[in-house]
């Protein structure tokens, strides 16, 4: 349908899972593609040949989406290397679980910088460039967890939140620039990190949610062409859930 043909998107954390999911959907829809990670490995590198043989171009950048100055520095790259910057994907998360009482300072502060602080860093940073071209779509990746809260997930629950506040006060900054930020709120998604879950743990998972099943990566980057796409050119300052009516 190429829904995003012409304009360039940059994708944190897009190594794998659902930042990968979404760099693909995007080229798809004739995005060029510009990916983060903290790491580029051999398998991104194939990943990101794929990309290029679709007639878009990609290209993949390491970085350290938490540290400011690093992201600043991606950034810049980025829109030389592609000459705009048009939607900011902020995928890039981990998780550090446990119960409040038992977690660490360490635990609490590498959830909240990854997740959360690379998130400002990066709207942060191309914040000038959508303000000169007039207009740019910001994602912000949150999660279910962000709104109703999770046992043992106090430092991802409030991470998450955080990235919804985020993006709603972005919208409001910057909608009179022609740029829109919202968050989408996936629920129980396969992913590498969730695979690790016993059959048991997941299968309790997929009962309590109404779809009954687990979402899958492609799931959430449907959802992530629509509010990066002109579909959505009204929208802004919303959250959106994919989580199969888990959350409804």
């Amino acid at each position: 349908m190429n829904l995003l043909a012409g304009k360039t998107a940059l994708i944190t954390g897009a190594g794998r899972g659902i930042g990968r999911a979404i760099a693909l959907r995007f080229a798809q829809e004739g995005a060029n593609v510009a990916i983060t990670d903290i790491r580029i490995t051999d398998e991104v590198e194939e990943f990101i040949a794929q990309l290029n043989a679709m007639g878009v171009k990609a290209k993949a950048y390491t970085s350290n989406a938490a540290d400011f100055d690093d992201a600043h520095k991606t950034v810049e790259a980025v829109a030389a290397d592609f000459g705009a910057i048009d939607i900011l994907v902020n995928n890039a998360g981990i998780t550090r679980d446990g119960l409040l009482m038992r977690m660490t300072e360490e635990q609490w502060d590498m959830v909240i910088n990854v997740n959360l602080k690379s998130a400002f860093n990066l709207t942060h940073a191309v914040t000038p460039i959508m303000m000169r071209q007039r207009s740019g779509s910001i994602i912000n990746m949150a999660s279910v967890v962000g709104v109703s809260g999770n046992a043992g997930q106090a430092n991802y629950s409030a991470s998450k939140a955080g990235m919804i506040g985020l993006a709603k006060s972005t919208a409001k900054e910057l909608g009179s620039r022609g740029i829109r930020a919202n968050a989408i709120a996936p629920g129980f998604i396969i992913t590498d990190m969730t695979n690790a879950l016993s059959e048991d743990v997941k299968k309790q998972w997929a009962a309590q949610i109404p779809l009954r099943r687990g979402g899958t990566p492609e799931d959430v980057a449907g959802v992530a062409t629509f509010l990066a796409s002109d579909l959505s050119a009204y929208v802004s300052g919303q959250v959106i859930h994919c989580c199969g009516g888990m959350n409804c």
